[in-house]
């Protein structure tokens, strides 16, 4: 199915992050490939992500994992808590990585974690360095580290140009959830 995988990054202030990776894994599931996204600091939301409550009942072949409490992780409401989500699901992203059921992995908001100093950047290169080769990584969110930058094959960055929240409108649901 796949020879290669490589290692892609959605990094940037814009909107469209998650979004893009969404897309990605619409197309790698309609070629039969298993897909699974693991979200950092979205946890327990399940019927609040317009992708989760969809995930399931649309592609089989889509499995969704999310670690986090029911709040956006920022600098300055960061608890023990998140450091323990962040964990949990770092542990379970390795051992997804090495059971080889996947095609694409996408780590959504992974960037935040690693920014916050939630995961390590010595652990996620190591992971990223030693996966399987033939599995495609997805890593997204704010704040990509210059390391995994260096390392990745593929890297966009999302750059906001002109955005309605600005003139107070707040997040849709549909549109940014």
């Amino acid at each position: 199915m796949l020879e290669h995988g490589y290692i892609q990054i959605y990094t940037g202030d814009g909107k469209g992050k998650t979004t893009a990776s969404l897309g990605l894994a619409l197309r790698a599931i309609g070629h039969g490939w298993k897909v699974l996204i693991v979200q950092f600091a979205k946890g327990d939301m399940a019927n609040y992500y317009g992708e989760i409550m969809s995930s399931s009942k649309l592609m089989p072949n889509l499995e969704v994992k999310q670690f986090g409490l029911e709040r956006v992780v920022y600098a300055n409401n960061i608890t023990l808590e998140d450091y323990k989500e962040a964990r949990r699901g770092w542990e379970f992203t390795k051992q997804a990585i090495e059971s080889k059921n996947y095609q694409l992995i996408i780590l959504d908001e992974i960037n935040i974690c690693v920014d916050l100093s939630m995961i390590k950047i010595a652990e996620v290169k190591e992971v990223l360095i030693n996966r399987p080769k033939n599995i495609e990584i997805v890593l997204t969110g704010r704040r990509a580290h210059p390391e995994l930058i260096s390392m990745a094959h593929l890297v966009t960055e999302m750059k906001p140009v002109k955005h309605y929240f600005d003139q107070g409108v707040m997040a849709r649901e549909g549109i940014e959830y």
